[in-house]
C-alpha cells in the first residue's frame, strides 16, 4: 500500500509539473525553455551530471505540448511557436555551454574585447536555430505518449548531424557527449558514433515525458506508459553501461612494439607566444630541455624509438624557415627519434619573390634527428572567425578579424591524411579543432594505427572549453578503436587508449612531460567501418516504429 501511495504521489507531482508547463504562455513559456536549456549544460563536461537531462528534456517536451495542434488552419502558427520554444532551449544550452569562447577575445583585449558581447551571444543564437528547427520538425509529427519522445529524438539527431556539416560544421556539445563522463557508457560510440549517442540519450532521458498532457486521465491509465517507459529506458541505460563495462573489463591492452611517446606540456602564456626575439629563444629553449631531460619514468632520457610531441603553434617562428631552430632540434633528438610539432607555415604567391610570404597554413611538422623535415601536414578544418573569416570581404568592413597572428585568413589544407613515418606506425594527424568531427578524423584508404592531436586551448583559459574539447577527443578514440596522443600547450595533454580511457594525463595550467608506451589499435569498430550509415538505419527504423499504428491524439477532458 505504501508503494502504491508513493507511486500515486509521484504521478500526481509529475502531472502537476507537466500541465503547468504546457499551460505557460508568452514570455513565461520561453523563459522556462531558456532555463531548461541552460540547466542541461550540467550534463556536459566538466560537470558530467547526466541525471539533469531526465528533468530538462521532459520539460522541453511538455512545453511543446502546450503550443497547440498543427491543424491545417493553424499549422504555421503552431510550428512557429514550437520553433521558438526550441530556439530558446537551444539558446540557453549554447549560451551557458559556450560562454568560455569570450575568453579568446581577452587575449588581445585592446583589439578585440569590444566584440566579446556580440560573439558570446551571436554564436549561441545561430546554433539555437538547429534546436528550433528540430522542435518544429518534431511538433509536425507530434504523436501520443512516448512516440513523441521518439519523434523528438529523431529530429534532434538529424539536426545535430546537419549542425556538424553545414558551413563546415560545428558539432560541439552534442547532447550525446553527456555519456562521456562514464567510460562504460561511452563505449556505445564504437557502434553508433557521437551522433548516435545523442539519439540514444534522448530516447532515455525523455522517457518521463511519456506522460502526455494532451490526453485524458482515463486514456493515460489505459496506456500505462507513465511508469513503463521510464523503467524500460532506465533498463536500457543499465544495459548500455553493463555492455560497456564488459567490453572494457575483457579488453587486453597491447602496445606498439618498442615505441614510446614523450608529450611536452609547456604551459606557455599565450600572449607571449609571438613576443620579442629573446622571449622566442626562451620558449624554444624550454621546449628543447623538456624534450631532452630525463624523468622518473625515463631516467636516461629519450631514445631512438621515441616520438616527441609538441603542441599546436608551440614554435613561435615559421619553423621551416628557421634552420637554426631545426638544427637545435636535430641535436636534441637521438638517432631514430622524431619530433611532431605545431608551427605556422608560409609560402610565397606563385611566381612571386620567395621572401614575400602571402599564403599561410596552420601546420604540423615531423622533424628527424638530423634536423630535417620528414613530413608536413596542413590543417584543413579551420575555425570560423578564429583562423578564417567567412565572407571576410564584407565582414572585414565592420571590423571583424580573426584571432591569429597574421593578417588575412589561413589557407585550407588538402584534407585528412595518414602519415607514414620512419620507425613509427602510420598516424592520422589532427590539429586542434579537427578532432571534434565524428567520422572525419581518419583519411580513406590504409587505416592508421594511432592518432595524434596537437592543440593550444590556452585561448580559453581554465573554463569549461578545454574539458569539453577533451571529451570529444576521447569519443574519437572509441569511435575509431584507435589510441590517441594529445599535446596541449596548457592542457589537457594525455595518452588515450582505443577504449577512450586516459592512461596518463596532465591537467590544465601545469607544466610537465608525459612519458608513455604507445598503445596498439583495435580492429576497426562498426562505426569505423560504416560511419553514420548504421545510425541512419536506426533513425529510419525508429521513425517507422513511431509512425506505425499511431493513435490520434484525444484532447484532455
Amino acid at each position: 500500500m505504501r508503494v502504491e501511495s508513493g507511486l500515486a504521489a509521484a504521478v500526481y507531482r509529475v502531472e502537476r509539473v507537466a500541465v503547468a508547463l504546457a499551460e505557460l504562455r508568452g514570455w513565461r513559456r520561453y523563459l522556462a525553455a531558456f532555463a531548461a536549456g541552460a540547466v542541461s549544460v550540467l550534463a556536459l563536461p566538466p560537470y558530467d551530471f547526466l541525471p539533469v537531462l531526465f528533468i530538462t528534456v521532459p520539460f522541453l517536451i511538455w512545453l511543446l505540448d502546450g503550443v497547440g495542434e498543427p491543424t491545417r488552419s493553424r499549422r504555421r502558427r503552431v510550428l512557429w511557436r514550437a520553433g521558438v520554444v526550441g530556439w530558446w532551449f537551444g539558446f540557453g544550452y549554447f549560451l551557458l555551454g559556450l560562454y568560455w569562447i569570450g575568453h579568446a577575445f581577452l587575449v588581445e583585449a585592446e583589439k578585440f574585447a569590444f566584440l566579446l558581447p556580440v560573439a558570446v551571444t551571436l554564436l549561441p543564437a545561430g546554433l539555437a536555430l538547429f534546436t528550433g528547427a528540430a522542435a518544429a520538425l518534431a511538433r509536425l509529427f507530434w504523436f501520443r505518449g512516448y512516440r513523441r519522445v521518439v519523434v523528438l529524438a529523431v529530429s534532434w539527431t538529424v539536426l545535430e548531424w546537419l549542425r556538424g556539416h553545414i558551413l563546415t560544421g560545428f558539432p560541439w556539445n552534442l547532447i550525446g557527449e553527456s555519456f562521456s563522463g562514464s567510460d562504460a557508457l561511452m563505449q556505445a560510440a564504437a557502434l553508433v558514433g557521437a551522433y548516435g549517442l545523442s539519439f540514444i540519450a534522448l530516447l532515455i532521458v525523455g522517457s518521463p515525458a511519456a506522460f502526455d498532457t494532451r490526453v485524458s486521465p482515463a486514456q493515460r491509465a489505459v496506456d500505462g506508459e507513465l511508469l513503463t517507459a521510464p523503467l524500460i529506458a532506465l533498463a536500457g541505460l543499465a544495459l548500455i553501461w553493463v555492455g560497456g563495462a564488459a567490453r572494457i573489463s575483457s579488453a587486453e591492452l597491447k602496445y606498439a612494439d618498442g615505441v614510446s611517446v614523450r608529450i611536452v606540456h609547456p604551459n606557455t602564456p599565450f600572449a607571449d607566444d609571438w613576443a620579442d626575439e629573446n622571449r622566442v629563444l626562451t620558449i624554444i629553449g624550454q621546449l628543447l630541455r623538456m624534450s631532452r631531460d630525463p624523468t622518473p619514468e625515463r631516467p636516461r632520457g629519450i631514445d631512438g624509438k621515441t616520438v616527441v610531441v609538441w603542441p599546436e603553434n608551440a614554435v613561435p617562428v615559421l619553423l621551416a624557415r628557421q634552420p637554426y631552430v631545426l638544427s637545435a632540434i636535430g641535436r636534441v633528438l637521438p638517432e631514430g627519434a622524431l619530433l611532431i610539432a605545431g608551427s605556422n607555415r608560409g609560402e610565397p604567391e606563385p611566381g612571386g619573390p620567395s621572401d614575400r610570404l602571402r599564403v599561410f597554413y596552420n601546420s604540423l611538422y615531423v622533424v628527424g634527428a638530423g634536423g630535417e623535415i620528414v613530413e608536413t601536414y596542413d590543417k584543413h578544418h579551420l575555425v570560423p572567425f578564429g583562423e578564417y573569416v567567412p565572407l571576410r570581404h564584407w565582414l572585414g568592413r565592420i571590423g571583424l578579424r580573426q584571432l591569429v597572428q597574421f593578417q588575412g585568413s589561413f589557407d585550407v589544407g588538402p584534407g585528412p591524411r595518414t602519415l607514414t613515418l620512419p620507425g613509427l606506425p602510420p598516424v592520422s594527424p589532427l590539429i586542434c579543432y579537427e578532432v571534434i568531427f565524428p567520422g572525419e578524423v581518419v583519411a580513406p584508404g590504409p587505416r592508421p594505427d594511432w592518432m595524434v592531436n596537437i592543440t593550444n586551448d590556452a585561448w580559453f583559459g581554465v573554463h569549461a572549453g578545454p574539458s569539453q574539447h577533451f571529451s570529444q577527443v576521447r569519443l574519437r578514440a572509441v569511435e575509431q578503436g584507435l589510441p590517441l596522443v594529445r599535446a596541449a600547450n596548457s592542457g589537457i595533454s594525455a595518452v588515450i587508449d582505443p577504449y577512450g580511457r586516459v592512461l596518463k594525463s596532465l591537467p590544465l595550467d601545469r607544466r610537465g612531460v608525459i612519458d608513455a608506451a604507445l598503445p596498439a589499435p583495435l580492429q576497426p569498430t562498426l562505426y569505423a567501418r560504416l560511419g553514420d550509415f548504421f545510425l541512419a538505419f536506426l533513425l529510419l527504423a525508429a521513425s517507422a516504429a513511431a509512425w506505425y499504428g499511431r493513435p490520434r491524439v484525444k484532447s484532455r477532458a
